[in-house]
């Protein structure tokens, strides 16, 4: 009895620590810089400015996030939210679209690609990391090709708005991106953990093979994935626009790993070895809080790519060591 109570503490420890830890880590860290930079980190105008930065990021790697759920992996995520980008202003600025359509276009798109991604995956059986891998070159080329590797400008009349007030208004005095995070945030959340779904993804996820035995459809599944990683890449594209108001041929590039950053960091927290949309939430607030930081304290710009590529690996790690933890202590839950 009493070797089993310790273990039962010792999981309950174990569960506190990988559960809270990361959010815990995001209390530190803005703890830290609020001491050393107290004139600049601490501040409302350094919150907008944060939540502005790294809104695009969160909603890119919640996206990410679902084909996660499944087992797979979209690495074309950061390709489409440079064609996608690219494209809305395209077709507003140079095909004279209004750009309401120009959106729904821009975020079909999206959708065809994630399917394509999903049939690539689930028929073709090509792996996920190579399939998007692939994807994600073609659509970089067609990204130079419809812009000629330049940049679009939209001009002295400037852009409808409509499209720039997606990204520059506010609601409850916070940047209305900010909104989009948690809305989207609250419906992914609804979808995989209320609903049949979400719970057949995280079947697919632990055991494709065991998921098939009990009857569920799992091609149709990650194909929906897949297409709803695309459909967000696709609204992340649209702000982007919205946001920056030049098309970069090059741009979306940027946000590709510390939007995989979140999305794999995110799985060893909340929920430690699923990923999971709060979980995500809280991995991009420890890059904005940490980056943010640093940047103000003078760092060089190379710091930046090595604290992503650092925190890329340690999530990793985590994610593998969260769900190999999880994966044995099943059984133990199943006897207590």
């Amino acid at each position: 009895m009493l070797t089993r109570e310790l273990v039962r503490r010792r999981l309950s420890a174990g569960h506190l620590i990988g559960g809270y830890g990361l959010p815990a880590l995001a209390f530190v860290l803005f703890v830290v810089f609020a001491l050393v930079l107290p004139d600049t980190f601490p501040t409302a105008a350094n919150l907008t400015a944060t939540i502005s930065a790294y809104s695009i990021i969160a909603i890119l790697a919640l996206g990410a996030m679902i084909p996660i759920v499944a087992g797979n992996f979209d690495l074309s995520i950061g390709y489409g939210l440079g064609l996608g980008h690219v494209m809305t202003l395209l077709l507003i600025v140079n095909a004279g679209w209004p750009w309401p359509q120009a959106c729904l276009a821009v975020l079909a798109g999206g959708i065809a690609v994630g399917v394509i991604n999903g049939f690539l995956v689930e028929y073709a059986r090509i792996d996920s990391f190579i399939a998007t891998l692939g994807t994600g070159s073609v659509l970089y080329a067609i990204t130079g090709w419809v812009t000629a590797g330049a940049r679009i400008f939209p001009g002295p009349q400037g852009l409808p708005a409509g499209l720039t007030d997606l990204y520059d208004s506010r609601f409850l005095t916070l940047p209305i991106p900010a909104s989009y995070v948690l809305v989207l945030a609250v419906v992914l959340w609804i979808v995989l953990e209320r609903l049949a779904l979400g719970r057949y993804l995280y079947v697919i996820g632990s055991n494709p093979r065991a998921a098939e035995l009990v009857g569920i459809p799992v091609r149709r599944y990650v194909i929906l994935a897949f297409a709803g990683s695309g459909l967000v890449t696709g609204f992340a594209g649209i702000l982007l626009a919205a946001q920056q108001q030049i098309g970069n041929p090059s741009v979306g590039l940027d946000y590709l790993l510390p939007a995989f950053v979140a999305a794999l960091l995110g799985s060893t927290t909340i929920k430690p070895g699923r990923a999971n949309a709060w979980g995500t939430i809280v991995a991009v607030t420890v890059l904005a809080i940490g980056l943010s930081g640093i940047s103000q304290l003078g760092a060089y710009f190379w710091v930046t790519p090595l604290f992503n590529g650092v925190t890329l690996l340690i999530a990793v790690g985590l994610a593998g060591y969260s769900a190999r933890r999880r994966m044995r202590e099943a059984p133990a839950g199943g006897q207590g």
